[in-house]
């Protein structure tokens, strides 16, 4: 998260051009900081990510002859080192993946999963739900971690290079260290009380007892070894053996400081849990749009369903000859519409009758386009239809509300010089997790399960989102690859954020599809989200404009929120180049670099 210059975009502004700016990634030592730029043009490859030196280990990988799934990896494992707030070995994700030789898409379902003796009651006692805040901080919320098994399944499919040497440049990384920047001490300070109750926790993110100071190296030699482990070992080494009993006793016995007055509940999870765990290959979601076709991910994930089903309702409304006011209108409703679908129909799967098709269906999505007006606003919380029966402006039973979703995952893309893409967001849930790291192994482990539902908001209507025996909770991780009528790539791209993930990648789509903005300008746009929920967040340079006083006088209600997600994407463009963007302000600017930069 090291912080880049700011840089002002027109609100909602149409643009034609790309910005023709390079930034390569010089080899260098794991102590220097690379050079950070939002955008990046260029040949031989591109990667996006909200870290700099996340980004050169992946064109470090590219450069040396690895393919787009291997420098995925190598980001990943770096972003464990220099985002452990936000991602990391304890954790799980999404990965999406364009594959150029057969133009085909594939996806992996890497999210964590409930011990097996989970019931609906896993966050229940006494009858009643306990605090949101008691089940982030424990055992209690920990899911199975997906993420190096999702390495294993990327790799062993597509991936060209061993996990040994991609892990290199992440654990030369977390041994030599990295340089703090305000984002991370922030982030630090604000999980200062709950780090301070762990002692393993405590004496790695506080060295000395302190915060980390800006402008100060940190270092992570535990999970230097732990990275090396795996290296040596295979990724199995996490799921069985002496690193998975770590991981069972850190969560059945949280390590509490002695006269800490936290309640800390225990977890469930047992070393056979972590033996059983597997990725998903699951078929993406896909819908057309503006003669292009859009994958995402499928079910566990509600990603894919809520971005397709909101892009066929705006399928009828010409947005790029919209006002801005009126493009925003649309948006906004076709958010509020799939997050009042996916409240009541999304879930695991393996446990639900998640009827995706139908909900993907341009029938459907015209069955609920028809209840947006132009002149008046959607009032929230709106019931959901039936997919299964499309009815014209119709709705099937009451509404679900939008579950709390922690914000701070972290978002990677990759493209290759072969013209391999992948998507990949990978996340720890909460920023920092649970907050408790697994003494001597470098990492702090996710509390995903916090993803459920506590409990039914309406005992008499189903919720698909209960926990249950190796359930996953829904997500709204939503990596995103947009392929041309050919089967060619033209954008892919994601976000963290919570339940905010879809509604950023839509709004970013719909920007550079519809609008005709940069892709690095509809990244750096300033961003609304409607999660069916009685009011809108706004960014401050939306809240502050004209089109606000716009928006309200036809109903709509708004929340100033200041800061939405923050996305990293790829685009191909015409002749060839590559254009890799990253935010330019949010959670301290991202980094986006090429291999070969294209002169300016």
């Amino acid at each position: 998260m090291r912080r880049s210059a700011t840089r002002t975009v027109p609100i909602l502004a149409v643009a034609a051009t790309v910005l023709s700016v390079g930034a390569a990634a010089p080899p260098t030592p794991a102590t220097a900081t690379p050079v950070k730029e939002p955008v990046a043009v260029g040949y031989g490859g591109a990667v996006a990510s909200v870290d700099a030196d996340a980004s050169a280990a992946g064109v470090e990988v590219l450069r040396k002859g690895g393919n787009a799934v291997d420098a995925a990896v190598a980001v990943a494992a770096a972003l464990g080192v220099t985002e452990p707030y936000s991602a990391g070995i304890g954790g799980g994700g999404y990965l999406v993946y364009y594959d150029a030789k057969s133009r085909t898409v594939h996806t992996v379902d890497g999210r964590e999963t409930a011990p097996r003796s989970a019931d609906a009651n896993l966050f229940v006692e006494n009858g009643k739900p306990i605090p949101f805040e008691e089940g982030m901080t424990s055992g209690r919320g920990v899911g199975t971690p997906g993420t190096p098994a999702t390495w294993k399944t990327a790799l062993d499919a597509w991936g060209s290079k061993p996990l040994r040497g991609l892990l290199e440049p992440a654990s030369r990384l977390a041994r030599d260290g990295f340089t703090v920047d305000a984002t991370f001490r922030a982030q630090t300070a604000a999980n200062e009380a709950r780090f301070r109750d762990f002692p393993a926790s405590s004496s790695l993110f506080l060295p000395g007892g302190r915060l980390p100071e800006v402008g100060s190296v940190f270092r992570n030699p535990d999970l230097a070894r732990t990275y090396d482990k795996l290296g040596r070992e295979g990724v199995g080494a996490l799921y069985r053996g002496p690193l998975a009993r770590d991981i069972v006793d850190t969560v059945r016995t949280p390590p509490v400081r002695d006269g800490a007055t936290r309640n800390v509940r225990s977890g469930d999870l047992t070393e056979r849990d972590l033996a059983g765990y597997a990725t998903e290959r699951r078929r993406p979601t896909k819908v057309s749009y503006r003669g292009l076709d859009v994958y995402g991910m499928a079910p566990s994930s509600s990603g894919g369903t809520s971005v397709g089903e909101a892009l066929n309702i705006l399928e009828g409304t010409d947005l790029s000859g919209a006002s801005p006011a009126r493009y925003l209108h649309r948006f906004i409703e076709a958010s509020r519409i799939a997050f009042a679908d996916r409240g009541r129909w999304v879930g695991d799967p393996a446990f639900e009758d998640v009827p995706v098709r139908e909900l993907l269906s341009q029938r459907y999505a015209d069955s609920r386009a028809c209840l947006i007006r132009d002149d008046a606003a959607l009032t929230s919380p709106l019931p959901p239809g039936d997919p299964r029966h499309p009815a014209a402006c119709a709705s099937a039973g009451p509404a679900a509300p939008t579950t709390y979703e922690g914000e701070n995952t972290t978002h990677l893309t990759v493209a290759d010089r072969w013209g391999n893409v992948v998507a990949y967001t990978l996340t720890i849930e909460s920023t920092g997790g649970s907050g408790i790291t697994v003494p001597g192994r470098g990492f702090l482990l996710n509390n995903e399960l916090t993803d459920f539902s506590f409990a039914p908001a309406d005992p008499a209507v189903h919720d698909p989102n209960l926990p249950g025996p190796g359930k996953r909770p829904r997500s709204s991780i939503s990596p995103t690859i947009v392929l041309d009528r050919h089967g060619r790539p033209v954008l892919a791209l994601g976000s963290p954020g919570g339940a905010t993930i879809i509604t950023t990648v839509l709004q970013t789509l719909t920007g550079v599809v519809d609008r005709g903005l940069p892709l690095g300008d509809a990244i750096a746009a300033p961003r609304a989200s409607q999660r069916n929920q009685a009011t809108t967040e706004l960014e401050p340079a939306l809240w502050n404009s004209p089109l606000r006083a716009e928006l309200e006088a036809i109903g709509h209600g708004f929340r100033q929120n200041p800061e939405i997600g923050a996305a990293t994407g790829v685009q191909r463009l015409p002749d060839g180049r590559w254009v890799a963007a990253a935010e330019p302000v949010r959670r301290g600017g991202g980094s986006a670099m090429v291999v070969r930069p294209a002169a300016r």
